[in-house]
């Protein structure tokens, strides 16, 4: 069993930065990939960001690409996601999620099995 922590939202003006950070435990973290996704009301949750287990490879949905970036601390057990130039549709709830293996694509939720309980991030305009 994989336990996530996620911390670092909170409310930003518009064109500001936020760091979020995701804390894991219960399962060697450099054998999990990792990803950020996001649920704004009324809408689906979707894929935001993802790397894999060495950091090697990352990939970043379209419309956060130049702005945020995933990274990871395998010797801290956490991964990050820098937010800048944030924008108020970027408004959302974010998710931490960690995946033993893709057996698909790294954007598709149902590839990962555990998930945090997620981080509110409020951008106003």
């Amino acid at each position: 069993q994989v336990q996530l922590a996620e911390a670092g939202g909170g409310l930003v003006q518009a064109g500001g930065s936020l760091r979020l950070s995701c804390a894991a435990s219960g399962r060697p973290f450099s054998t999990l990939a990792m990803g950020w996704f996001r649920q704004a009301p009324g809408k689906e949750r979707e894929f935001v960001a993802a790397i894999s287990w060495s950091g090697g490879r990352t990939d970043h949905t379209d419309s956060v690409k130049g702005r945020f970036t995933i990274s990871r601390d395998n010797a801290k057990n956490t991964v990050y996601l820098q937010m800048n130039s944030l924008k108020p549709e970027d408004t959302a709830v974010y998710y931490c999620a960690a995946a033993p293996y893709y057996r698909g694509s790294s954007y598709d939720a149902r590839e990962y099995e555990y998930w945090g309980q997620g981080t509110q991030v409020t951008v106003s305009s």
